[in-house]
């Protein structure tokens, strides 16, 4: 599997203990096929137990969330807290309220969000939690009373210098309020750093919202300006997803020059070949909350097409895929390639499958991963609790700026990381390396722990 032994017998030992478990044993894969390139280097590691203890989180919580709906019925749902790693910072990471969710998502995510805060060069470890919880279909008060169950016994596990969890899918503005009111009540403090992605009236930071979409978009010009002299100035753009990412991705492109053709949510997608409205398409998704194919209904010249996966088989130059895990799959990346897609930038965490990755890198299509292209949001966490810390707020402009600047700064560790690893442009390989040799190095400092 790996030329290097201690990788084998690791990965082995991770095959084992945790073969109930494909998304997290994808993740750990992945990023081991990445370090097969450095780990001949550091023979301090496997006396130290270095990779042993890396991908075994630190700390896993699982507990029942009762609620009562609308017609008195007590509902129960089963909920999670993954404490990865905090050998660089407190963890760090965001909550998803989905039907899918278990303890494969959550420790897949959980390890590649310690990746991607290291690589935002910002104090902070990884986390990831969340519930089975599906928040579709609930009234204000159902979804109110679940996270106030949700938050009594979180609350427990988190601490602005402990772990500060932020939003993910099915949990946005509203839920963070409603988490945030019920941590204070318990807790009895205004603990404005313990959870980002707050309002803008008790704690939030300006362009917290658009972050994760706008950092995919800046890191991506700097890897076309970089790679291909290029830009997105008149390229064709299909972004998957239709919630928060996929939204301010879809919005910043078009400012860059780009046109956006079509989105999607679980259902089907949309195609408009004059390029999404995004002031219709925010007041479907952000003001009525409805289903994306309302925008076919509304939009002369549009089409809705039923099936989400689909959306791959629409001409494109450059496809961001914004929605969840493994939305890409071998398949649907050979249509990209058959339709002349130039590049493909992740906005959501690992949408492509083993294999399609390895078709886009093989036809030579530009690719950057999740945990280097969407570390925009929690970069702008990180900044939300800076913020927090000393009592100010920074304008939009500022937060931006600095977005920018951390998306550029990331692109360039990805960068250099590849061509030390003897692969320019890989960037693949520069993120998984250039993330974890600083975990790596703090964890050696720190001794075994």
């Amino acid at each position: 599997m790996f030329e290097n032994e201690y990788l084998n017998r690791v990965y082995a030992d991770v095959e084992r203990r945790d073969a109930n478990e494909p998304e997290f044993l994808q993740a750990v894969r992945e990023v081991f096929d990445s370090l097969e390139l450095v780990v001949d280097r550091h023979p301090e590691w496997e006396k130290a137990g270095l990779l042993e203890r890396f991908v075994e989180p630190e700390r896993v919580m699982e507990f029942r969330v009762p609620w009562v709906d609308d017609q008195g019925v007590t509902r129960v749902n089963r909920g999670y807290r993954v404490q990865y790693n905090s050998a660089i910072g407190p963890y760090k990471g965001g909550l998803r309220f989905h039907p899918s969710v278990n303890l494969s998502i959550m420790k897949f995510l959980g390890f590649e969000q310690t990746l991607k805060n290291s690589l935002t060069t910002l104090p902070m470890g990884g986390g990831k939690g969340g519930s089975d919880f599906d928040p579709k279909g609930k009234s204000d008060a159902e979804i109110m009373r679940f996270c106030q169950s949700f938050m009594t016994e979180l609350y427990r596990h988190i601490g602005q210098f402990t772990d500060t969890p932020a939003g993910d899918i099915g949990v946005g503005a509203r839920e963070i309020g409603y988490l945030f009111g019920q941590y204070k009540r318990i807790v009895n403090r205004f603990d404005g750093g313990v959870l980002t992605g707050k309002g803008l009236s008790f704690g939030g930071s300006l362009a917290r919202t658009q972050a994760t979409g706008y950092g995919l978009c800046y890191f991506s010009a700097e890897a076309l300006k970089h790679l291909k002299n290029d830009s997105y100035a008149g390229k064709t753009v299909v972004v998957s997803g239709s919630g928060n990412v996929a939204q301010y991705a879809a919005e910043k492109c078009s400012r860059l020059g780009g046109k956006v053709v079509a989105m999607s949510d679980s259902q089907g997608y949309i195609y408009d070949p004059n390029g999404i409205d995004l002031v219709k398409l925010f007041d479907i998704k952000q003001k009525r909350r409805a289903r994306i194919s309302v925008y076919a209904d509304e939009v002369p010249g549009s089409e809705y097409h039923a099936g989400c996966r689909n959306i791959w088989g629409v001409k494109c130059d450059i496809a961001h895929p914004c929605a969840s895990q493994n939305e890409m799959d071998a398949g649907d990346a050979q249509k990209l390639v058959d339709n002349g897609c130039m590049a493909v930038f992740e906005g959501a965490n690992m949408p492509l499958t083993p294999g399609a990755i390895d078709i886009v890198k093989a036809n030579g299509l530009l690719y950057s991963p999740g945990k280097a292209s969407n570390a925009g949001g929690v970069a702008t966490s990180g900044l939300e609790m800076s913020q927090n810390s000393i009592r100010m707020s920074w304008s939009f402009d500022e937060v931006d700026e600095k977005l920018h600047g951390i998306m550029r700064s990331i692109y360039k560790a990805c960068y250099d990381a590849s061509v030390e690893c003897g692969k320019p442009g890989d960037l693949m390989v520069g993120a998984n390396v250039a993330g974890f040799l600083k975990v790596a190095e703090a964890m050696m400092a720190q001794g075994v722990v």
